[in-house]
């Protein structure tokens, strides 16, 4: 026992060792935005000084790091690297398959409540189409299973949409569950993984899931505004392109050439130029994260992020916090939500933030959320601040 937790502090200290945010600040906000991480940061700093000096000379040597990082997402998650396409974040790859599917009068979409915005207006808008949105009531933790989603489901369902972690509640709910759910409907099963992607575990290929969006700048410790869009291959020809550009075709580099002969894989989503530097520090980023431990069918990784929030969250109940967040193991996630009854949340996250810990407010309440970097001396940190709160 004391050999395997040596081994853990060491993996913790390696990873926090690449956290430059460590030095100076207790983050437990990566549900909200994430620290770049050291690699991240190195590669941007290093693409600037290049495209500064040189222009697009080392064009090709970007682009193909570009396929590098495209590869390294699809072994995140088992997929096809051609079943990847880049976004600019979550909500572009959500209106991708609200506007791509061929929608028919009567059409249902389910989707449980207490949804983040992005996950949430893209299929409202699709009422105008005659297009019924379904809305499955959740309990006050954020929980709802399964048989829940199938309640509101009939021959008319077309799709079911779920957040993996719900952003305030931090439920992580039942994907698996879910999918089967949208196989006995023949409905499309999408998946806002932006709270989940990079530190569980989620192998698409055995789940069954048909779409996923994700934005790197949470859990993933990369810039905002550069994402993943996963479409499985099989329902590729079901989804329209909705927006075209010089990049959604096979002969990208002929521009002579104006034939509509999209690309077969899930590049034909992206229209025009990619965001280079921010691929790069997507890229190193991954690559920090699947060095310790996450991976599409085990995550050391994300053990590490539910064991850290466990901690936090009897160090709150020990000074009379009230947890909002069901801490069940099957539905496990890196996001505590947590209040003081008589305290103001926002000045509750102020006095943390004095003290240096990172926190958000989220639905009246103050909200952690814990990576795998955190450690023993962030805790004492929070409740250091406990004490004088």
């Amino acid at each position: 026992m004391a050999g395997i937790q040596t081994e853990v502090a060491s993996q913790i200290k390696s990873f926090r060792d690449s956290m430059p945010v460590t030095h100076r600040l207790a983050y437990y906000d990566h549900a909200a935005v994430g620290p770049l991480s050291g690699p991240a940061a190195d590669v941007m700093s290093a693409w600037s000084r290049e495209a500064a000096e040189y222009g697009d000379v080392n064009w090709p040597k970007w682009a193909k790091r570009l396929s590098e990082v495209r590869r390294l997402v699809a072994q995140g998650v088992n997929a096809s690297p051609d079943e990847i396409a880049f976004v600019a974040n979550t909500s572009d790859g959500i209106s991708l398959v609200a506007q791509g599917i061929q929608w028919r009068e009567g059409d249902n979409i389910v989707l449980p409540g207490g949804e983040f915005p992005s996950n949430y207006y893209p299929w409202k808008a699709l009422e105008s189409k005659g297009v019924q949105l379904r809305v499955v009531p959740t309990d006050e933790w954020g929980r709802f299973t399964p048989e829940q989603i199938r309640s509101q489901c009939d021959a008319k369902t077309r799709l079911i949409a779920a957040s993996w972690v719900g952003f305030a509640s931090g439920f992580r709910c039942d994907v698996e569950g879910i999918a089967q759910v949208a196989r006995e409907f023949e409905a499309y099963f999408f998946l806002d993984a932006i709270q989940g992607l990079g530190i569980f575990p989620l192998d698409l290929k055995a789940v069954g899931v048909d779409f996923l969006a994700a934005d790197g700048h949470k859990w993933m410790l990369s810039p905002e505004g550069f994402g993943v869009f996963y479409v499985r291959r099989d329902v590729l020809p079901d989804l329209a392109v909705s927006r075209l550009g010089w990049c959604s075709v096979k002969q990208t580099f002929d521009y002579h050439d104006l034939r509509l002969d999209l690309k077969p894989n899930a590049q034909r989503f992206e229209a025009g130029s990619h965001n280079l530097v921010c691929a790069q520090a997507f890229g190193a980023s991954l690559e920090l994260l699947a060095q310790h431990g996450w991976g599409p069918s085990s995550s050391k990784l994300g053990d590490q992020v539910v064991s850290n929030r466990q901690d936090l969250a009897e160090t709150v109940c020990e000074y009379g916090g009230v947890l909002h967040t069901d801490l069940s193991p099957e539905s496990a996630s890196g996001i505590l939500s947590f209040s003081w009854p008589d305290r103001d949340p926002q000045q509750a996250r102020k006095h943390f933030m004095d003290h240096g810990i990172v926190l958000s407010c989220r639905n009246g309440r103050l909200r952690a959320s814990t990576h795998g970097y955190n450690n023993e001396e962030d805790l004492e940190r929070f409740e250091l601040a406990l004490k004088s709160f």
